[in-house]
């Protein structure tokens, strides 16, 4: 969930759709990280400004789509860690589950926990339009439930929490026997806008008392990146 908006185009620019850029970024920056990056495909790009578009009427939240080049960064560390099995909590749109299915293998596989028949019906037309439909399973739910459903057993190289941010901590301890010995857990949202150094509501507290716990926990080896709303990157030791 990215907060964040480019500032309208040049004049001579063909329109386009708002897309989400990090908070600590101005917009001329934003694009200068874009342009020196590999670009986001044509479904990519459609998905997004079809996210904006729903944004824009209010028919879903304006800030719960991934930055691209957070999403271009994902789809290289899922190829990177040679990632076969994955797992996303907090699907909304597709877009962090279509970059994360194009970095795995044909055969690979990504499991997405979402509660939203609405949203994700939109993700599921743009992960057949991209050819990944077959790698992508999608289960309807609370997603630490469906989490907690799944065998205690190292099944997942990779995983994505992009959901209720008071649920984190409860996300990260159920995925902790279920990620392999070196396997990737990515946290989004974890700087909150900068909240994290004085929060303002339950999120904020949540996500700066786990940031906290994180760093000291020996279970993981952890890097807290200032990427888009703060991207969270977790190795099992």
């Amino acid at each position: 969930m990215i907060r964040g908006y480019d500032a309208d185009p040049p004049a001579s620019a063909a329109p386009r759709a708002m897309t989400p850029r990090s908070f600590l970024l101005t917009p001329e920056l934003a694009e200068y990280v874009r342009a020196s990056s590999d670009p986001v495909d044509p479904v990519m790009a459609d998905l997004i400004r079809e996210t904006a578009e729903m944004a824009a009427r209010g028919e879903v939240p304006g800030t719960m789509q991934i930055a691209p080049e957070q999403g271009v960064l994902m789809r290289l560390l899922t190829t990177a860690v040679g990632a076969r099995t994955a797992i996303e909590i907090g699907t909304f749109t597709g877009f962090s589950a279509l970059c994360i299915a194009q970095g795995l293998p044909e055969d690979g596989s990504l499991l997405c926990l979402d509660r939203s028949e609405e949203w994700t019906a939109v993700a599921r037309r743009h992960w057949e339009r991209a050819g990944v439909a077959g790698r992508i399973e999608l289960r309807i739910g609370d997603a630490l439930p469906s989490l907690r459903a799944l065998p205690a057993e190292e099944a997942f190289d990779l995983a994505f929490v992009d959901a209720d941010k008071t649920g984190y901590a409860a996300y990260v301890a159920e995925l902790h026997p279920r990620v392999r010995r070196g396997g990737v857990v990515l946290l989004d949202n974890t700087l909150r806008s900068g909240r994290v150094l004085d929060p303002q509501d339950e999120s904020d507290r949540a996500l700066a008392e786990l940031n906290a716990a994180l760093a000291a926990d020996p279970r993981w080896e952890t890097a807290l990146l200032p990427l888009a709303d703060g991207l969270t990157l977790l190795r099992k030791r």
